[in-house]
């Protein structure tokens, strides 16, 4: 059944996913699974032999041999040979999740070899993203002998030729996008390094500061070293790969799927401890990855002090854990408060950048902890990309997110080469810059121009994709338990999308003046809980308050309250029947 565009509250068609009809029942047939299952697999491109490895992810199937990331021999090596001598290592991450969760991987690999560790988290305002001078002469002055960065340094150049006149080397692991001119690290394992070949480009860094695990933990047991539980670790990892928003396919599915696991069991002290102070008390899925746990750890860099992430994921303190989890958690509250603030005053200008292909706003003072947040909400309200600026008088910095196709880390980088930036980096869909204020309305008529046709073919490629049509009966626990076997769910595996014809809406309420509480009935004679979220005045609101009947599109969830569990359905769209 397609739904004109006309005819939505959002202005998007309705369209069934792409999956071919013969693929879904041979997938049906052979791995005994239901049709609508094997409609979600055939509409994600699985074909009928990966279905068993898609369905029961593993790090055994997945799992590449980490040499051939270009630099891990020289990484590898330099790392054993500080272990074998024990010198003092300092892990330079970034302020963000996948920083955080990197560093503490690395930390937990190193300590138990009886290696002193330094960690060392930038503070965002004050210090800015990435290795700088004064940091790494602090970590020498403390005693560093080999400086590790871990999502960050590619583009460190001043810094790392600082550090090798001082007779410290650098290794470099990251994933984020690199100009052609590399600094000169002792080593630089990233898999988007320009001359890089490898097909592992879509790892966030705790996914290359994971297989430069793998590869040093195999050297360091020909050695005559105990093994080392990396799969202990995968909790963290999984963390960092949601957190940064990487496609969960391939490894970093994998990733996921067995974090997860290792999530559910509360063996990582930290995670549980925030968990605790969150009140989470179901099992984890990738969405408490992205919107429980991620933020509060990211809290710190933002408002608080940057380096509380890496101090929950690393101490063994039972008071220690409870207060930092707990800081945490009101560094978030923190967060949203001033998140608001920023929100407000950057939609105010969005609105007259409605027809524009890029939105880009600024303003004096704007916290910024927050404006990648925002951006990333200017992002979703109006499908394009959006950059937000912090300006501080003469100078700015910005965060940006894009959308598929429209690769906003490459063009950062080449506004960087023209000029038009003092710094930036990143990677397709974020990326952070500094600028001269003087230079804003040039970079405003930059980034029109080269992300236009993307932005354009973006749009006129946007619809609604449903993988199937259920009824009020049919949405129960069931069809969730089905649903959830292709799980985990995120980019490059969205969650599926259904429609349900001709719902009467049986009641409704509202909740905190913006979101709708429904309850949902059809000719089957179902009856089915469902939400609106932040519908306000839209016109998505506007059809839910006043139709007595309508075709909705949305996602099918577990509401979990109070000890009940009752199958919901989130509601994203409408449609008058025609």
């Amino acid at each position: 059944m397609h739904i004109p565009a006309s005819s939505t509250a959002s202005g998007l068609a309705w369209v069934p996913r792409a999956a071919d009809a013969r693929v879904a029942l041979a997938i049906a047939q052979q791995h005994d699974v239901p049709e609508l299952l094997a409609n979600i697999l055939a509409g994600r491109g699985i074909g009928i032999d990966d279905v068993p490895q898609f369905l029961a992810p593993t790090l055994r199937d997945q799992l590449p041999d980490p040499f051939h990331l270009k630099d891990m021999d020289k990484a590898v090596e330099r790392l054993v040979h500080a272990i074998e001598r024990k010198e003092t290592i300092a892990i330079f991450g970034d302020y963000d999740v996948d920083g955080a969760t990197s560093t503490a991987l690395l930390w937990h690999f190193l300590t138990p070899l009886g290696v002193r560790v330094l960690t060392y988290i930038p503070d965002r305002a004050k210090e800015g993203y990435g290795p700088t001078i004064a940091a790494f002469d602090t970590l020498i002055a403390d005693g560093a002998q080999l400086i590790v960065t871990v999502d960050c340094g590619t583009m460190a150049h001043a810094p790392i030729n600082h550090a090798n006149t001082k007779g410290v080397d650098v290794v470099v692991l990251d994933h984020h996008l690199s100009g052609s001119d590399l600094p000169a690290a002792h080593a630089l394992v990233n898999p988007n390094r320009f001359d890089e070949t490898s097909d592992q480009r879509h790892l966030a860094a705790v996914g290359v500061t994971f297989l430069t695990l793998v590869a040093l933990n195999k050297t360091l047991r020909e050695k005559g070293y105990a093994n080392t539980d990396l799969l202990g670790l995968l909790d963290m990892v999984a963390l960092g790969t949601v957190c940064d928003v990487m496609p969960l396919t391939g490894l970093n599915r994998a990733f996921v799927a067995q974090g997860l696991k290792l999530l559910g069991q509360r063996r990582q002290r930290g995670l549980a401890a925030l968990a605790d102070v969150a009140n989470l008390n179901e099992l984890p899925s990738a969405y408490h990855l992205g919107f429980i746990y991620g933020p509060r750890i990211n809290a710190g860099g933002r408002v608080g002090e940057a380096g509380l992430g890496v101090r929950l994921l690393t101490s063994d303190d039972d008071g220690q854990l409870q207060d930092t989890a707990l800081r945490l958690h009101k560094h978030n509250a923190e967060r949203q408060a001033i998140e608001a603030g920023v929100l407000e005053k950057a939609l105010a200008q969005a609105t007259t950048q409605a027809n524009a292909p890029v939105i880009v706003v600024a303003g004096e003072g704007w916290h910024q902890g927050v404006i990648g947040i925002v951006a990333g909400r200017l992002k979703e309200k109006y499908s394009r990309p959006a950059a937000v600026i912090s300006l501080d008088g003469a100078t700015g910095k910005g965060s940006a997110r894009s959308v598929t196709g429209a690769d906003m880390g490459a063009a950062i980088h080449a506004a960087v080469q023209l000029g038009l930036l003092t710094h930036g980096g990143g990677h397709a869909m974020a990326a952070g810059f500094s600028l001269e204020v003087n230079k804003l309305d040039a970079l405003r008529d930059y980034l029109y121009e080269r992300m236009a046709r993307a932005v354009t073919e973006y749009a006129e490629s946007r619809v609604r994709k449903l993988d199937g049509w259920i009824s009020t009966s049919s949405a129960n626990a069931d069809l969730l338990e089905q649903i959830g076997r292709a799980a985990p769910y995120g980019l490059g595996n969205p969650s599926p999308r259904f429609g349900i014809r001709h719902a009467r809406i049986l009641h409704r309420s509202v909740m905190k003046d913006k979101h709708l509480k429904l309850v949902l009935g059809d000719e089957t004679g179902g009856r089915l809980e469902a939400v609106a979220f932040n519908v306000g005045d839209s016109q998505l609101g506007a059809l839910l308050s006043t139709m007595p009947s309508l075709h909705l599109a949305g996602e099918l969830t577990m509401n979990r309250w109070q000890g009940r569990q009752t199958p919901q359905f989130i509601v994203e769209d409408a449609a008058k029947p025609q």
